[in-house]
Protein backbone atom coordinates (compact mmCIF):
# COMPACT_ATOMS: atom_id res chain seq x y z
CA UNK A 1 0.00 0.00 0.00
CA UNK A 2 2.95 2.34 0.51
CA UNK A 3 6.50 2.65 -0.70
CA UNK A 4 9.30 3.34 1.71
CA UNK A 5 10.85 1.95 4.81
CA UNK A 6 9.13 1.09 8.06
CA UNK A 7 11.28 1.77 11.11
CA UNK A 8 10.43 -0.39 14.12
CA UNK A 9 11.56 1.76 17.03
CA UNK A 10 12.22 -0.24 20.18
CA UNK A 11 13.03 -3.46 18.31
CA UNK A 12 14.09 -6.28 20.62
CA UNK A 13 16.10 -9.45 19.95
CA UNK A 14 13.75 -11.20 22.43
CA UNK A 15 11.30 -13.31 20.35
CA UNK A 16 8.44 -12.90 22.84
CA UNK A 17 8.43 -9.09 22.46
CA UNK A 18 5.86 -7.54 20.11
CA UNK A 19 8.54 -5.41 18.48
CA UNK A 20 10.37 -8.61 17.49
CA UNK A 21 7.15 -10.11 16.09
CA UNK A 22 6.47 -6.85 14.22
CA UNK A 23 9.80 -6.97 12.36
CA UNK A 24 9.23 -10.62 11.42
CA UNK A 25 5.69 -9.85 10.26
CA UNK A 26 6.87 -6.93 8.11
CA UNK A 27 9.47 -9.21 6.49
CA UNK A 28 6.81 -11.89 5.88
CA UNK A 29 4.67 -9.24 4.15
CA UNK A 30 7.63 -8.23 1.94
CA UNK A 31 7.94 -4.77 3.51
CA UNK A 32 11.23 -2.89 3.80
CA UNK A 33 12.06 -2.66 7.48
CA UNK A 34 14.81 -1.21 9.64
CA UNK A 35 14.94 -2.39 13.26
CA UNK A 36 16.17 0.23 15.74
CA UNK A 37 16.56 -0.79 19.36
CA UNK A 38 18.49 -0.50 22.59
CA UNK A 39 20.60 -3.67 22.18
CA UNK A 40 22.49 -5.34 19.36
CA UNK A 41 20.99 -8.48 17.96
CA UNK A 42 19.22 -10.06 15.06
CA UNK A 43 15.58 -10.51 14.15
CA UNK A 44 15.49 -13.15 11.43
CA UNK A 45 18.38 -11.85 9.28
CA UNK A 46 17.78 -8.18 10.17
CA UNK A 47 20.46 -6.50 12.27
CA UNK A 48 19.06 -4.34 15.08
CA UNK A 49 20.63 -0.89 14.81
CA UNK A 50 21.39 0.77 18.13
CA UNK A 51 21.06 4.48 18.83
CA UNK A 52 19.52 6.92 16.38
CA UNK A 53 20.88 5.99 12.96
CA UNK A 54 20.07 8.20 9.97
CA UNK A 55 17.64 6.42 7.63
CA UNK A 56 16.38 7.74 4.29
CA UNK A 57 13.06 7.07 2.54
CA UNK A 58 11.11 6.40 5.76
CA UNK A 59 7.37 6.08 5.29
CA UNK A 60 6.31 4.78 8.71
CA UNK A 61 7.76 4.73 12.21
CA UNK A 62 6.16 2.05 14.38
CA UNK A 63 6.76 2.79 18.06
CA UNK A 64 7.37 0.08 20.65
CA UNK A 65 8.74 2.40 23.34
CA UNK A 66 6.62 3.46 26.30
CA UNK A 67 5.49 7.10 26.39
CA UNK A 68 7.80 7.88 29.32
CA UNK A 69 10.88 7.11 27.17
CA UNK A 70 9.63 8.63 23.89
CA UNK A 71 10.64 12.24 24.53
CA UNK A 72 14.31 11.38 23.92
CA UNK A 73 13.27 10.28 20.41
CA UNK A 74 11.05 13.19 19.33
CA UNK A 75 13.77 14.99 17.37
CA UNK A 76 15.04 11.72 15.93
CA UNK A 77 11.58 10.72 14.68
CA UNK A 78 11.08 14.17 13.12
CA UNK A 79 14.51 13.84 11.44
CA UNK A 80 13.33 10.65 9.71
CA UNK A 81 10.53 12.64 8.01
CA UNK A 82 7.93 9.86 8.16
CA UNK A 83 4.47 10.16 6.63
CA UNK A 84 2.95 8.45 9.68
CA UNK A 85 3.84 7.20 13.15
CA UNK A 86 2.05 4.16 14.55
CA UNK A 87 1.55 4.12 18.32
CA UNK A 88 1.15 0.46 19.20
CA UNK A 89 -0.79 -0.62 22.33
CA UNK A 90 0.92 0.70 25.45
CA UNK A 91 2.73 3.52 23.62
CA UNK A 92 -0.01 6.11 23.10
CA UNK A 93 1.27 9.63 23.79
CA UNK A 94 -1.31 12.39 23.19
CA UNK A 95 1.27 15.20 23.52
CA UNK A 96 3.59 13.72 20.88
CA UNK A 97 0.65 12.74 18.67
CA UNK A 98 -0.48 16.38 18.64
CA UNK A 99 3.04 17.59 17.78
CA UNK A 100 3.25 15.11 14.91
CA UNK A 101 -0.13 16.18 13.54
CA UNK A 102 0.88 19.86 13.77
CA UNK A 103 3.92 18.99 11.64
CA UNK A 104 1.93 17.19 8.93
CA UNK A 105 2.72 13.66 10.13
CA UNK A 106 -0.20 11.30 10.65
CA UNK A 107 -0.33 9.76 14.14
CA UNK A 108 -2.04 6.36 14.16
CA UNK A 109 -3.29 4.69 17.34
CA UNK A 110 -3.33 1.03 16.28
CA UNK A 111 -1.59 -2.31 16.46
CA UNK A 112 0.71 -2.67 13.46
CA UNK A 113 0.49 -6.48 13.62
CA UNK A 114 -3.29 -6.29 13.24
CA UNK A 115 -2.96 -3.71 10.44
CA UNK A 116 -0.61 -6.05 8.54
CA UNK A 117 -2.79 -9.11 9.05
CA UNK A 118 -5.92 -7.28 7.93
CA UNK A 119 -4.26 -5.72 4.87
CA UNK A 120 -4.62 -2.19 6.27
CA UNK A 121 -0.92 -1.41 6.33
Amino acid sequence: MHNGITVVLGASPNPVRFSHKAVKSLLRHDKEVVAVGFRDGLIADEQILVGMPPIDNVHTVSIYIGSSRQQDYYDYIFSLKPKRVIFNPGTVNPEFMARLKNNGIEPVNACMLVMLNEGEF
